[in-house]
């Protein structure tokens, strides 16, 4: 059996040991190439996530239409200029972040008649140099990309800072997710995914604890 499935069938069991159920496990295969992917994919594995959108459309346009039921989650920071190739190769967006984003996404996929899943990225604690939205403004945006734009917004994503408060960033996250009615939360990679999971989580991204450290 290939290490990455491995890797995945570990994570799989300490979930399951805590009892927590229905999590999308999102594998991480920024700079990972098909060699390292395809084990997973033949062992029934469908969601991925990329940080960028050229990598994404070198690597997986030709995986995607040989395995249709991949679902491709774009994780990283979206530039504006590159929302039209964004939103034929992604299936979710997790970093919606600013109001010409979320128009420019609509645009597009009224162009392609195409309603990709879109989670709010949360700049849960308050750092300068990450992107989102601050916590006070989330409300508004929501109402903004549900109402005005008619966006499909299923959830929230945040990267919290590396302060050891970890646990308190969730669970604010929670909270937020539950103000606004949400389902989905995307929080958790390799080192905090347990953690993210016990506040709520359903989603967690996870590269180097499936794929192995990058080089």
């Amino acid at each position: 059996m290939h290490k990455t499935i491995i890797n995945l069938l570990k994570i799989k069991e300490e979930i399951n040991l805590k009892d927590l159920k229905d999590i999308k496990i999102i594998a991480v295969s920024k700079t990972f190439n098909e060699e390292k992917i395809l084990p997973l994919i033949n062992h029934g594995h469908l969601d991925f996530g990329e940080n960028k959108v050229q990598e994404a459309l070198s690597k997986w346009t030709n995986i995607k239409e040989k395995y249709n039921e991949i679902k491709l989650h774009m994780i990283g920071k979206l530039q504006s200029n590159k929302v039209k190739h964004a939103v034929k190769i992604f299936d979710y967006i997790h970093s919606l972040d600013n109001e010409k984003l979320a128009e420019k996404i609509s645009n597009e996929q009224k162009k392609i008649n195409k309603n990709i899943d879109l989670l709010i990225q949360v700049n849960v604690g308050k750092e300068l140099q990450k992107n989102g939205i601050d916590k006070p403004d989330v409300k508004n945006f929501f109402e903004f990309c549900k109402n005005d734009l008619k966006l499909n917004i299923i959830g929230l994503m945040c990267i919290p800072p590396n302060d050891g408060k970890t646990n308190e960033y969730f669970s604010e996250m929670l909270k937020l997710k539950n103000q606004l009615n949400l389902n989905n939360l995307s929080m958790g990679m390799s080192n905090d995914y347990l953690e993210a999971i016990e506040n709520g989580s359903t989603m967690i991204r996870v590269g180097s604890k499936i794929f192995g450290e990058r080089s």
